[in-house]
């Protein structure tokens, strides 16, 4: 009886001849997916197309059967007949591919290069504290502690789980390794322990104050260093400070979150406050010289003559620090000028008198003064 013949690799995995690996790589992992015999069970067909793919992607990843294959054919890789194209040990890539695969069907590794061993243990969870600042804290820094809620290491145990004068079993379903092995077709398959959860180990006589956990719930006060400059939501971390992991893992990191007070008149960006400072008609117009707020302490200010209401002025080095990098940023003074409510009989005449002087007229201004105003404060 004639035999069928093989169809073309390329065409079995719908790729070009001019494809790159990374093509031919991506086709094969959606044909694997679609025909795996545990994604078809009882399925024939579907076993075959498997075989057939996993077989054209053997020879075609390797870059001298490709070549051989190029030049002669299916004679030129297994001699024309039998399934001797697919050979696990030939592909450099093997636990790439298929542990993508198999990590989407079971969540286990596959066998492949690395060979199998003992599962790492599970580091423990992040925790978070929450911490309160003024705006003069966040702008200077401080050293100050928080309370930090937190699985810790059983100090009775020290993190064996096991009761005094006692230790873990090795575990009889692994024999230890973390790991065991199932036969999938043509593969081997390493699956997490069910029996000892990985760690290769099995607690007979478990310790009374953590139950054999290895960890209990503990409070702790802890110390930590506010840098100058953080900003409201700041997160410092702090590696192996959270939860510590089961059986001796390592712990997880802590988290500090910063929640930074708003300042009653200064606003802040980046590096640069803001504010605004209300001055009198004849500061404005005669000139003066004003003091003025800042982080550090009041600061005397030039207000030129003819200065108009909604001017700003930069003083420099009187911001907040920067949190990376050095040096600080600036602070930004918007004057406005403020209209007495109520004046006296004298200040009326004064008033009258020099309002007869001015030559004024009230024409709109240009648009573009208000934008410069909205663009700084808005």
């Amino acid at each position: 009886m004639a035999t069928q013949a093989k169809r073309d690799y390329y065409e079995v995995l719908s790729v070009s001849r001019t494809a790159t690996e990374q093509e031919i790589k991506s086709s094969y992992r959606k044909l694997a997916m679609q025909f795996h015999p545990d994604r078809n069970p009882g399925n024939v067909e579907a076993e075959e197309k498997f075989k057939e793919c996993t077989e054209a992607y053997g020879v075609l990843i390797d870059t001298e059967k490709r070549q051989r294959y190029d030049q002669f054919g299916h004679a030129g890789v297994n001699g024309g007949s039998g399934f001797s194209g697919f050979d696990p040990s030939n592909f450099q890539d093997f636990s790439d591919i298929f542990g993508d695969i198999f990590s989407d069907f079971f969540g286990v590794n596959i066998g492949g290069r690395g060979g199998a061993g003992r599962s790492r243990a599970q580091r423990g969870s992040d925790a978070r504290a929450d911490l309160n600042l003024t705006f003069e804290e966040a702008a200077a820094g401080k050293k100050t502690s928080v309370k930090v809620r937190s699985y810790q290491v059983c100090d009775t145990c020290r993190g064996s789980g096991a009761a005094a004068g006692k230790g873990p079993s090795v575990c009889n379903t692994c024999g230890g390794r973390g790991q065991v092995r199932y036969q999938q077709g043509f593969f081997s398959i390493a699956r997490t322990c069910p029996s000892c959860q990985g760690s290769g180990r099995v607690i007979n006589d478990p310790c009374p104050k953590c139950k054999g956990e290895s960890r209990i719930m503990r409070e702790r006060t802890m110390e930590i260093t506010v840098p100058a400059g953080v900003e409201d939501g700041t997160r410092i971390r702090y590696q192996e400070q959270g939860d510590a992991g089961m059986n001796g893992a390592p712990a997880g990191d802590l988290y500090v979150v910063l929640h930074v007070k708003p300042h009653p008149f200064f606003e802040r960006d980046g590096k640069d406050l803001y504010c605004s400072v209300p001055i009198s008609f004849p500061q404005a117009a005669l000139g003066a010289e004003i003091m003025i707020p800042t982080l550090e302490g009041e600061h005397k200010l030039r207000v030129p003559e003819g200065t108009q209401s909604g001017a700003t002025f930069r003083v420099r080095g009187k911001g907040m620090a920067a949190l990376q990098g050095s040096g600080k940023g600036d602070l930004f003074v918007r004057v406005s000028v403020k209209t007495p409510a109520k004046v006296t009989k004298r200040q009326r005449e004064l008033l009258e008198e020099l309002s007869s002087s001015f030559q004024f007229e009230n024409k709109p201004e240009p648009r573009s003064l208000f934008e410069k105003v909205k663009d700084i404060f808005g």
